[in-house]
């Protein structure tokens, strides 16, 4: 446990060298930097991925507006410098991605790196997500659904384990018809966002019994937290207005999976494309994963430990 930002938070470290920050996303935890830990220790780095804030062990504020993103890249500037450094590579998947590519954008004396696994670095747009997405899809979205206070938990936490699972396995490039944007539909709001979704008699291969019970062990605090993230998505639009037409500057690795909903997300297929005009120190084009759906690092371990090695041994060296 450590004090950051105002909050306390769960870390998990290994390794001694420069710094890595590991920032996971939803509905996820420390934990799902499982595969990274070692390899990265081995090659003489620190690993160190939080609980971030409103998850697992650490602190959940309970003000909605206490989730923004300047605080949570506050919390990962602070967190680096609790460790006792200046400067970090930061890396982060899902909402953790975000996260990284903020922290890089808005503080790229702290960043020495930045690698973002499914969600691209970010462009603001010319609307508020959550109002952009309800016009579009008349409240369907996901991000709309989450907006409700209490909708989501009710679904989420009434079989938290049986949530997880199928919020895993739906997302996953295992799942029939991985990688279609309309999974990120909920069809039938009264009913809730998985009640139709997929629930393998059997865990794919990347996913044990025992990680899908960590990970339930995880949200034994609820999800409330956790989904304040996305409430304040508009309230984001809002704040990084003076870093409209900003880019993030500090040396940058993409990664994303063929099979990933994400990336087929309206208007992500044509920013993707274009990322190598638009990122001044993009270090290779956007490594694409064959047959990988959301779960960037645990469903393909090793080639994301081959892709981040090669990009923080490179700057570090």
């Amino acid at each position: 446990m450590i004090d950051v930002n105002g909050i306390r938070l769960h870390i998990a470290e290994q390794g001694e060298g420069p710094l890595v920050v590991l920032l996971h996303g939803f509905p996820e935890s420390w934990h799902s930097w499982r595969h990274q830990f070692a390899p990265l220790a081995e090659a003489g780095f620190r690993v160190v991925a939080p609980d971030q804030r409103g998850y697992g062990r650490s602190d959940h504020p309970e003000d909605v507006d206490a989730y923004t993103i300047l605080h949570l890249v506050g919390d990962v500037v602070g967190l680096v410098h609790a460790l006792g450094e200046e400067r970090a590579f930061v890396v982060g998947h899902d909402w953790g991605a975000p996260v990284a590519w903020h922290t890089a954008l808005l503080r790229p004396d702290v960043v020495r790196g930045v690698a973002g696994l499914s969600v691209p670095p970010p462009f603001r747009g010319s609307q508020p997500p959550l109002t952009t997405m309800r016009k579009r899809f008349g409240g369907h979205f996901y991000w709309n659904y989450f907006e409700q206070p209490g909708v989501a938990e009710a679904e989420f936490e009434a079989d938290t384990r049986t949530a997880l699972r199928k919020l895993l396995y739906s997302a996953s490039g295992d799942a029939p018809g991985a990688g279609r944007p309309e999974q990120a539909l909920v069809e039938d709001l009264e009913r809730g966002w998985l009640a139709d979704a997929p629930d393998p008699e059997v865990l794919p291969g990347w996913l044990t019994e025992e990680d899908l019970d960590a990970l339930t062990d995880s949200f034994a605090r609820g999800f409330t937290g956790a989904l304040n993230w996305y409430r304040n998505l508009d309230r984001n639009w809002e704040l990084t207005a003076p870093w409209q037409g900003a880019v993030v500057s500090p040396p940058a690795l993409y990664v994303y999976g063929d099979r990933d909903l994400v990336p087929a997300f309206p208007g992500t297929p044509e920013l993707i494309e274009k990322l190598p005009e638009l990122m001044p120190d993009l270090r290779r084009k956007p490594l694409v994963l064959p047959g990988c759906g959301h779960w960037t690092q645990q469903e393909r371990p090793a080639e994301v430990n081959e892709a981040l090695l090669g990009f923080l041994t490179e700057l570090r060296d």
